[in-house]
C-alpha cells in the first residue's frame, strides 16, 4: 500500500478490472521490469503515446515497455529474457576478466549475488555503483566495455502481459511454447472473458451461456481452463487470482511468481464494462465469481513438490452461492433469459454442474499426496 506505483493515470475505462494488476506489478517490481505487452486493451492504455501511464521512481528507474504483434507476444517476451540473460552473462565474463582490477571480493560478489529477494537486489545495485566508480578511474582497456553493460548485472524481471484474446486464442501457441521452456518469465493474463478491445467478441475464455458478438444465442461451450492446462507441465508456477475476492492471495501470488526461477503464469480475473453492470461494483462481482464457483482460486508451485509437499494449493472455499446469483447479476448472462429463455435455463443448469465438478476436481488435487498431485493431462 505504501509502495509507489510506476503505472498511473491510464486511459482505461473507469472501473477497469485489468489496471489494478498492472499497477500492483509495477509497485512490487517496476524498477527492474521489462514488459512485453500483447496488442489489446492493455497495450492501448499502456502505450497511448505521446503520453504513457508508466513512470519512474525517485531514482529514475521504471518499467521498460514494448508492444509487438497480437500473435507473437509470448515469443517477444521470451526474446527479452534471452537478451537480458545474454547481457548478464557477458557482463559477468568481463567482471571475471577484470577481477584483479576491481578487486576479487567485489568481482565474486557481483557474479554470485543472490537476487531473488528485494534485499539481494538492493545489495547488488550497491555493488554495481561501486563497480562503476572503480571503472571510471581505471585505465584497463576493457573498463569502458564493462561499464557499458554493468547495469545488466542486476537481474531483470520479464513480464509478458496481455488479455484472454491473446492468451487463450490467437497467441496460445506461442504462450504454450514459452511455458514448455525453462526460462524465467512471468506471464500475466488479464482475463476479461471476451475480446474487450474490439467490441466484445466471444473468445475461448468466454464462459458457458454468456452473450457476446458471434455468440448472440449464448456461448454453447465451456470456458477453457488455461491455468489447469498450464499446470500439467509440472515445472511452471501457475495461479488464478481475483483481487476483489482475496487481495492478500493476489499479493502472495505475484511475489511467488516473480521469485520462481522458471516460467510462471498468473490468470487474473478482470471484470470488464462488456460484462454489463456498473463498474462501481467491480470488486463485488469478483467476490461473487469466486463464491459461486465461477472463478476458483488456486496456486501450483513446483518448489513445494521438491520439498515433499503438494504443489497444488486451493485458495478458495467450496461455493457458498449458486452460480445463478452471479449470472443473473450481469447483463451478458441475464439478457439471454429474455431472448432465449429455454437455452438460458439449460446453460444455467450446465454452468452449475460445471462449477461443482471443477471445484471437486481441484479439491481432490489439493488433497492428494505430494507425489500424486500433478494434474492429469
Amino acid at each position: 500500500m505504501l509502495l509507489d506505483p510506476l503505472f498511473e493515470f491510464s486511459g482505461a475505462c473507469a472501473g477497469c478490472g485489468e489496471t489494478p494488476y498492472v499497477r500492483l506489478a509495477t509497485q512490487l517490481f517496476g524498477d527492474r521490469m521489462l514488459i512485453a505487452n500483447a496488442t489489446g486493451c492493455s497495450s492501448i492504455y499502456g502505450g497511448n503515446l505521446p503520453s504513457t501511464p508508466y513512470t519512474v521512481n525517485g531514482a529514475g528507474r521504471g518499467p521498460a515497455w514494448s508492444n509487438s504483434l497480437f500473435e507473437d507476444n509470448a515469443e517477444f517476451g521470451l526474446g527479452m529474457r534471452l537478451a537480458a540473460d545474454q547481457l548478464m552473462g557477458y557482463a559477468q565474463q568481463l567482471v571475471r576478466e577484470l577481477a584483479g582490477e576491481i578487486g576479487g571480493d567485489l568481482a565474486a560478489a557481483l557474479v554470485d549475488a543472490g537476487q531473488r529477494e528485494e534485499a539481494g537486489l538492493v545489495e547488488q545495485r550497491g555493488r554495481v555503483a561501486v563497480l562503476l566508480r572503480k571503472l571510471a578511474a581505471s585505465r584497463h582497456p576493457r573498463a569502458q566495455e564493462l561499464a557499458s553493460v554493468a547495469e545488466w548485472l542486476i537481474r531483470r524481471s520479464v513480464w509478458i502481459i496481455g488479455g484472454d484474446g491473446w492468451a487463450y486464442d490467437i497467441g496460445y501457441g506461442g504462450l504454450d511454447h514459452v511455458l514448455a521452456l525453462p526460462y524465467d518469465v512471468n506471464i500475466l493474463v488479464l482475463d476479461t472473458e471476451v475480446y474487450s478491445n474490439t467490441g466484445g467478441q466471444t473468445s475461448k475464455a468466454t464462459p458457458l451461456g454468456a452473450v457476446a458478438k458471434f455468440a448472440a444465442g449464448g456461448k454453447a461451450t465451456a470456458k477453457k481452463d488455461l491455468a489447469r492446462l498450464a499446470s500439467n507441465y509440472g515445472h511452471a508456477y501457475v495461479a488464478t487470482v481475483a483481487y476483489g475476492a482475496k487481495d492478500v492471495q493476489t499479493l502472495r501470488v505475484f511475489h511467488e511468481a516473480e521469485s520462481y526461477p522458471g516460467p510462471s503464469l498468473i490468470v487474473a480475473y478482470s471484470p470488464c464494462i462488456a460484462h454489463g453492470y456498473d463498474m462501481l461494483y467491480n470488486q463485488r462481482q469478483q467476490d461473487m465469481a469466486v463464491k459461486s464457483g465461477h472463478w476458483p482460486l488456486f496456486r501450483f508451485d513446483p518448489r513445494l513438490e521438491a520439498t515433499g509437499g503438494n504443489p497444488f494449493k486451493l485458495d478458495s472455499a467450496a461455493p457458498t452461492q449458486p452460480i445463478k446469483a452471479f449470472m443473473e447479476s450481469e447483463t451478458r448472462f441475464a439478457m439471454l433469459a429474455r431472448s432465449h429463455p429455454e437455452a438460458a435455463q439449460r446453460f444455467l443448469e450446465q454452468a452449475q454442474q460445471d462449477a461443482e465438478r471443477r471445484f471437486k476436481a481441484y479439491r481432490e488435487l489439493a488433497q492428494k499426496p505430494a507425489d500424486q498431485s500433478k494434474p492429469e493431462t
